[in-house]
């Protein structure tokens, strides 16, 4: 019958779909250490500081790689790579044809492949950067988490599969905190479709891992609902273990402390002989299994440890067949086939010379042919091309997803009055949950756990809680009166977190990524109080180094909030923005401000063009960035105006004239945010019926000082004409005037003021651990009262000059 495919020819294409598996190994193997020997002993380096590169963290993970990159992978899986196996993630990439041999040759090196698997540095296909320690692990729970989240959405595409979010994880990143916090969330949120796989290599940078580590592992992951996975054992092994005296041999494996095993494992066949005749030698059956192996073949056989098994590994990646979490522990050697394989120091240990051109040698690869991607394989290269071109994950479109604008709607403005940027952040997120629009839609809010107390609670209301199954509001069936609706639908658009700041971060990049991860364009607003930016800062700088998009809204800021002291006021915070790379910072000091800010953020976190610096401003608006908003709980009066185009303008840039300096100023009154109060009434204490004081609104130091220093670099670079919007504000200036600049924060936020055009700077904010107090009490204290302004000024005034 044509069309059938007989056992015998079945079993003929998985041999030798196995036999190019293991050629691939080995060529990635070889790929991967050549690339770091070749980046410290043969590339140029001026400096001589050693490049790096970890060829032993590279090696555990080598097999790994290849059953999951050339077999098991699809499309639509994405997968955080450790940092530490990122050779071996260009080495397959470059097998693919989507790495170049110029960007091999120049890994670690200026324009090279990166040291890390980076999805904004690397031009081949990374999903997931990692570098961070264990933030790329805890990455793919959130990735999964947000692709639930879009699936369930009415408005999303439904024909293009789900995908696994997969983690390759060094057995010591499971030291890092935020992967357990990141585990417990997953639990109370129905974690699917995520696999980790752990290079269980039992050694860390600076030794040998304790022992029982494995049985923690499994009963933590257990503990959370995740299936797991051993493989630990390789086929030479199993069938050794099925030989008489394999039991005990078994036994033996299983009871070998972690340090002896790699220690063994680097001295050799011989010593393996030697202690294993020692400790089971008498036992006739065991005798007689390790004698019928040489001492290379004994060495291969206690080095056959799963993880370096492709048929085990495949085995297990392909026995699951659901969406269950899944931790795959897979059994490694550091180091595996290179000389460096067990020692202890092989972390960032590299091979000699010798030991490299030896292991050439043993792969059949010609002195100067080193870079050719089929050299010293026993195959034809046209079937090894035919195979990596057939292989599902190797595909010819791209897997970076794009999606649509949603489109603004302009600014949401909240009342007039009294009222503070916090409960005005809360009425806009309100006034634009009542629209029905596709900006409203793609918003999804999350907060850990101070969803109400940061003025999210209205926006909840309307657009209700995220979870795939309805949970109905219990106090509102028992009729229990509640000013919160916290009812849960699959169509939900907050995502309650625990008190994790590393989570919500987590959940902001992942969210923020969505549009190139899931081709669904998604608007990430995530709460949290101020002081606690910095409890999740490597998540939220990991986040903007992904280039995900999102606004992280931070309030109550700074010591306006006087009864809760200084664990809970921030000070570095302004800082923190002003340095976060793909970070715009602003500190508004006026609802109607905010409005204009919010409203510029959403369409801001969807640009995507070219880092050309704007001719007005200096800043690269065009290539878009996330946004980060510092807001108070403290009210301040508003202002009754009209925000026009040139207002608008320069409230984006960073900062507008209050009251415009004239001819006789001699005074000018700089701040941000909610010390907008005290420098209004300072202005009114000096100047009375005068004009010898202006007043500068900063809205954003970050963008201020961002556009000076673009257009400074421009000038040294040949453009005269090249000036930013803190300059041409400051011309305004008599130079003879002074700045008093105050701030809610570090003073050091705007001191760089007097750079612009030298003009003398007195900088006034906060530089010590806050305390209890009332707001009053601590301005004065601090000295950013009204009268610690007008103090400050006075040594400008009069033609005084005193410092």
């Amino acid at each position: 019958m044509t069309g059938m495919v007989t056992r015998e020819t079945e079993e003929k294409m998985a041999g030798q779909h196995m036999t190019v598996l293991e050629a691939l190994n080995r060529k990635a193997l070889w790929l991967s250490n050549w690339m770091i020997h070749h980046a410290n002993h043969i590339r140029p380096n001026a400096s001589g500081v050693k490049v790096g590169g970890h060829q032993s963290s590279s090696a555990s993970m080598t097999a790994i790689m290849t059953a999951l990159y050339f077999d098991v992978l699809r499309p639509e899986d994405r997968v955080a790579v450790k940092p530490h196996a990122s050779p071996v993630f260009h080495a397959i990439q470059y097998l693919f044809g989507r790495q170049s041999l110029d960007k091999l040759k120049a890994f670690r090196g200026f324009g090279g492949a990166q040291s890390y698997p980076s999805r904004t540095k690397d031009t081949d296909d990374v999903d997931i950067s990692t570098g961070s320690v264990g933030l790329g692990v805890a990455f793919t729970a959130f990735a999964s988490m947000v692709q639930d989240y879009v699936r369930a959405k009415s408005w999303a595409r439904t024909d293009r599969p789900e995908g696994r979010m997969i983690a390759l994880v060094g057995d010591a990143e499971l030291d890092e905190g935020n992967v357990y916090e990141c585990l417990l969330e997953g639990w109370k949120h129905g974690l699917r479709n995520t696999w980790w796989v752990i290079d269980y290599n039992r050694q860390s940078l600076d030794g040998v891992v304790r022992e029982g580590l494995y049985e923690r592992i499994e009963a933590i992951f257990k503990a959370f609902d995740w299936r797991v996975v051993t493989v630990k054992y390789g086929a030479l092994q199993r069938a050794a273990f099925a030989e008489p005296g394999g039991e005990k041999l078994r036994a033996w494996i299983d009871a070998c402390p972690n340090g002896l095993y790699s220690a063994l494992m680097f001295r050799g066949g011989a010593a393996w002989r030697e202690r294993l005749e020692d400790d089971l030698g008498d036992q006739g059956e065991v005798s007689a299994l390790l004698a019928r192996r040489s001492d290379a073949e004994l060495a291969d056989l206690m080095a056959n440890l799963g993880g370096h098994c492709l048929e085990s590994l495949l085995d297990a990646f392909h026995g699951i067949r659901d969406d269950r979490p899944t931790v795959f522990i897979a059994y490694t050697v550091k180091g595996w086939g290179t000389p460096l394989a067990g020692h202890k120091d092989n972390h960032s240990g590299q091979m000699t010379e010798a030991q490299i051109h030896a292991l050439r040698d043993a792969m059949g690869i010609r002195a100067g042919h080193e870079w050719e991607p089929f050299e010293g394989l026993d195959l034809d290269p046209a079937v090894l091309r035919d195979f990596l071109d057939r292989v599902p994950f190797n595909t010819t479109e791209s897997r970076r997803l794009t999606a649509p604008v949603a489109a603004p709607i302009g600014p949401q403005f909240a009342s007039a009055g009294t009222t503070s940027t916090q409960a005005a952040f809360g009425r806009i997120m309100d006034a634009i949950a009542k629209t029905d629009s596709d900006l409203a839609r793609r918003i999804v809010t999350t907060s850990p756990d101070v969803t109400v107390s940061t003025n999210l609670g209205g926006w909840v209301n309307r657009r209700a809680l995220f979870a795939a199954d309805e949970i109905a509001d219990i106090f509102q069936r028992q009729r229990i009166p509640s000013t919160q609706k916290w009812h849960f639908s699959p169509q939900g658009q907050h995502i309650e977190l625990g008190i994790a700041e590393m989570n919500l971060f987590l959940m902001l990049g992942a969210a923020g990524l969505a549009h190139e991860l899931f081709g669904e364009r998604l608007l990430p607003v995530g709460t949290l109080y101020d002081p606690f930016i910095s409890r999740g800062l490597d998540a939220l700088n990991y986040a903007c180094y992904q280039d995900a998009r999102f606004m992280v809204v931070a309030t109550p800021s700074g010591v306006s909030l006087a009864g809760e002291g200084g664990a809970h006021q921030s000070i570095a915070q302004p800082l923190i923005g002003m340095s976060q790379d793909g970070l715009a910072s602003f500190e508004p000091g006026f609802a109607d401000e905010l409005a204009v800010i919010m409203d510029w953020g959403f369409a801001h976190m969807q640009r995507a063009g070219k880092k050309t610096p704007d001719p007005d401003t200096f800043l690269p608006d065009d290539a878009g960035g996330s946004v980060y908003l510092r807001l108070s709980t403290r009210p301040v009066e508003q202002m009754r105006r009209e925000i026009d185009d040139t207002l608008a303008a320069d409230i984006l840039a960073g900062g507008y004239w209050l009251k415009a300096p004239e001819p006789g100023c001699e005074v000018v009154i700089v701040y941000q945010g909610v010390t907008v109060t005290e420098a209004i009434a300072a202005a009114g204490m000096i100047g009375g019926s005068r004009r010898n004081v202006a007043v500068l609104a900063v809205t954003s130091a970050d963008r201020l000082h961002a556009g000076w220093t673009a257009a400074e670099k421009a000038r040294a670079e040949g453009e005269p004409a090249a000036v930013s919007h803190v300059e041409r504000l400051l011309d305004q200036v008599p130079d003879h005037a002074g700045l008093v600049t105050v701030i809610d924060g570090h003073p050091a936020t705007l001191a760089w003021l007097g750079g612009v055009n030298g003009h003398r700077v007195a900088a006034l904010g906060v530089d010590h651990f806050g305390q209890t107090g009332t707001v009053e009490d601590l301005y004065a204290h601090y000295g950013i009262d009204a009268e610690g302004i007008v103090a400050a000024a006075r040594r400008f005034i009069g033609g005084r000059r005193r410092r």
